[in-house]
């Protein structure tokens, strides 16, 4: 049997009176929901696993993005922030990670309206409803939600009248190998294999000076790091870059000359021009199967074009994509689409063998319902493992969002946005972050 609403859910339940909206997670688009919702008059408490805000975008903060400021802010968050001393960035200027979060996410995060309402440290170990599991119906959509929080090892609940999951995926990166079910030697390899947008210039040089390093992945976190790669190589001798991927072709990295992006369409021009004149090492129809620790370093064992193949390395960058972290939502009504894993109404419209950025169709609370009424999951993790995201289309769905849980559900199903084109729209299933780039051809999209 399917579960479905057909109905607006109600909202204004005596049992629910007086309960915030549970905002999961105090990234960009977290905090933007709660702007959105602040701004309608709805209460709300954002949940934090990190110290800080924007934690995951401080982890690649040495990156920059190949969107222009324009496209990174969303309009409630800025109307707040014009409340305070708070200058606007150049709309047409590039940022880091890093400029990101101290020009825009830190004086969000640090408004009166915001600043009281973040729980930092707060990891949302489940979401359920008070006193039922996902089995029972009666009653369920005027039963609080609750949510099982981990504070520094001290476990408690929290109620909640609704539930907006911005928790992200890049705490959850796909495996290296080809059939997703992980290494078999996982513990004996972890020490050699580095999480995507690794700062190859940075703080992790030495790791790579003078050391081959395979790249796995044919998406934009590959293509970032590929490019410093080859920028460390000039200066360290001894340092040589293996791209290998699993399709015949790079297309999303190399693009097209119709993106409207031109960060973007830029850096597929720098990469292959690094790949013709034999800076990287290209291997394409590479389907990794494991990898295993040898005297020297590890090796990627697979198969090229039906054929074994093994492919040696100090060092490998998975940047093979991201993957939703679904147990937290183990008790509660999801309907997920059984490839991507996002919710099943907007898969259509952002399956990454049909769409790129700037292809997605405008969508909001009509797409982003679950079963379970008064949940979304929204930003990053609503795409699940389709790499196709970009902030705007998240600014958009928290305001929908917003609008749906203040009442006004006609105006939650006016959704209207315009994205840049990119020129490429198909691709294999989903293999990188998608959202950084720096180099030669800095510039951002999906983000």
């Amino acid at each position: 049997m399917s579960l479905t609403l057909s109905v607006p859910p109600r909202t204004d339940a005596p049992t629910l009176a007086g309960l915030p909206v549970a905002v999961i997670g105090a990234g960009p688009v977290g905090l933007a929901a709660a702007a959105q919702l602040l701004e309608r008059g709805v209460d709300v408490v954002i949940y934090e696993a990190g110290p800080s805000a924007a934690t995951a975008v401080r982890a690649w903060g040495h990156t920059r993005l190949f969107t222009a400021w324009e496209h990174l802010v969303d309009p409630a968050a800025a109307r707040l922030l014009d409340t305070t001393d708070w200058e606007a960035p150049a709309a047409k200027k590039l940022p880091y990670g890093s400029d990101f979060v101290r020009d825009y996410l830190e004086p969000l995060a640090a408004t009166p309206e915001l600043s009281g309402r973040i729980r930092y440290g707060h990891r949302v170990a489940a979401v359920s409803r008070q006193g039922m599991d996902r089995t029972r119906s009666t009653g369920r959509a005027e039963t609080p939600f609750l949510l099982r929080l981990d504070h520094d090892g001290e476990v408690r609940d929290e109620l909640a009248r609704a539930v907006i999951d911005t928790s992200g995926t890049y705490t959850t990166p796909n495996t290296l190998n080809s059939s997703g079910v992980g290494l078999s030697h996982g513990d004996d390899v972890a020490g050699s294999i580095s999480h995507a947008l690794p700062d190859v210039l940075g703080q992790d040089r030495e790791r790579f000076a003078g050391r081959h390093t395979v790249v796995v992945g044919a998406g934009h976190s590959a293509a970032n790091t590929l490019i410093k790669l080859a920028t460390l190589a000039k200066d360290a001798p001894g340092t040589t870059i293996t791209w290998a991927i699993r399709s015949s072709t790079p297309a999303r990295v190399y693009g097209s000359a119709a993106d409207q992006l031109e960060g973007r369409g830029d850096l597929g021009g720098a990469v292959r021009d690094l790949v013709r004149a034999g800076a990287i090492a290209f291997v394409d129809r590479f389907e990794v199967d494991d990898v295993t620790r040898t005297a020297d370093g590890v090796q990627l064992v697979g198969r090229r074009r039906g054929e074994p193949l093994a492919v040696a390395a100090d060092i490998v960058v998975n940047a093979t994509g991201f993957r939703p972290d679904l147990d937290m939502l183990r008790e509660v009504r999801v309907s997920l689409d059984e490839i991507v894993e996002a919710p099943r109404q907007l898969a259509p419209l952002i399956d990454p063998n049909l769409h790129s950025c700037g292809t997605v169709y405008p969508h909001g609370v009509a797409e982003l319902g679950h079963p379970e009424p008064n949940l979304y999951i929204a930003g990053m993790k609503s795409y699940g493992r389709a790499p196709t995201f970009l902030l705007l289309t998240g600014y958009e769905q928290v305001r929908s969002i917003a609008d749906e849980l203040a009442g006004n559900h006609e105006a939650a199903r006016l959704v209207q946005l315009e994205l840049p084109e990119t020129g490429v729209c198909s691709t294999n299933l989903p293999d990188a972050f998608g959202c950084a780039v720096d180099g030669p051809a800095a510039g951002g999209c999906c983000s």
